[in-house]
């Protein structure tokens, strides 16, 4: 039987998936699994409120969907607070449109991406 956390982390999982417009039903965690590069069965247990992901994957999901990791992990605070999510932070080198596009990138499945990298590499 699932922990009371599990289940309220699956309920949360759900709000953000929602919120990024993974489709829902049985063909959530096969989307989720190809979103974040992780095994259909991992996302699964996430989906069911049976495991929960380690703090790593946790942070990475915050930033590719401009989220509040606080909330994700824990529940406290707002889905979209500002003020305790994490964001990735431009260095010197960056200006505002490579570090918007490089959350864009982040955003699209693996399969995009490669296909994003294919299509720029052959414009060179």
């Amino acid at each position: 039987m699932p922990q009371a956390s599990h289940k309220q982390f699956a309920e949360r999982l759900s709000q953000v998936w929602d919120y990024a417009n993974v489709p829902r039903g049985d063909k959530r965690p096969a989307a989720v699994a190809e979103r974040f590069g992780v095994s259909r069965e991992s996302a699964r247990k996430w989906c069911r409120g049976l495991s929960i992901p380690k703090d790593e994957r946790l942070r990475a999901m915050a930033v590719q969907l401009d989220i509040s990791y606080e909330w994700l992990s824990t529940g406290r605070g707002t889905m979209e607070g500002t003020d305790l999510s994490v964001r990735e932070t431009p260095n010197k080198y960056d200006s505002a449109e490579l570090v918007r596009l490089n959350g864009l990138v982040r955003n699209l499945s693996r399969k995009k991406q490669r296909a994003l990298i294919q299509l720029l590499e052959d414009e060179r």
